[in-house]
């Protein structure tokens, strides 16, 4: 049920009365990931209040766009999964993941990046192209974040939580979106001590080269 409404008889409009309130995209952003329970939603999301995320997965499932489901055996309780309703918002979230980071700057004190926020990112900025004929497997460390990522001839596979036995290991901190951008290139970062490897480390430039998003902007010349 839309909480409330704009008016306008346009696509854009439309979507931002059903995922346009506040928390309601970082939800999907996370359920795009892997189904989570309520309590884990919650730890993802630590700013958001309780009776938020309720209204949020509420008028979401009211939409179509979320439903939930038993948790797998052995497990108990309910969890909350995008249907396929939801999934097709994926391509919208990726866009909007690549354009807002280019404005990232580097992390405030208060910010936190969530192993899911980091899947997410590394989605948005695979460069397809760059992977064809390219076989590998990173584990990637940002602070408290720990992901994966498989990349087999152009398509790529990522999740949360490290990966035994992975190619590379790459521990980057927030340089990592330097590194995308281009503002950083791999030798700078590699001399910087800003980025440690650890296994076959020429596979450092494949990675790099597989992840890229667009700079910010260049400011308007003074009048």
């Amino acid at each position: 049920m839309r909480t409330r409404g704009y008016g306008q008889y346009c696509g854009l409009a439309r979507a931002l009365e059903i995922v346009g309130e506040r928390w309601g995209l970082l939800v999907i952003r996370d359920l795009l990931v892997r189904p989570r329970r309520f309590s884990e939603l919650r730890r993802g999301l630590p700013r958001i209040p309780t009776n938020v995320l309720a209204a949020r997965l509420r008028e979401l499932e009211e939409a179509g766009v979320v439903r939930r489901r038993l948790v797998p055996r052995p497990g108990t309780g309910f969890q909350y999964e995008l249907t396929e309703y939801g999934r097709d918002l994926e391509e919208a979230v990726a866009a909007l993941g690549r354009w807002g980071a280019r404005e990232l700057g580097k992390p405030g004190p208060d910010e936190v990046l969530t192993p899911e926020a980091l899947v997410m990112a590394l989605r948005s900025a695979f460069q397809s192209a760059s992977a064809r004929g390219f076989s590998g497997s990173y584990e990637l460390r940002v602070g408290d974040a720990v992901v994966h990522a498989r990349i087999a001839d152009g398509v790529l596979h990522a999740a949360p939580g490290p990966l035994p036995g992975a190619d590379l290991a790459i521990e980057a901190g927030p340089v990592l979106r330097e590194l995308m951008t281009g503002e950083l290139t791999p030798a700078a970062a590699l001399r910087s001590g800003a980025v440690r490897l650890r296994g076959k480390k020429a596979l450092f430039a494949a990675f790099v080269a597989c992840f890229r998003i667009g700079p910010a902007p260049s400011p308007p010349p003074a009048a």
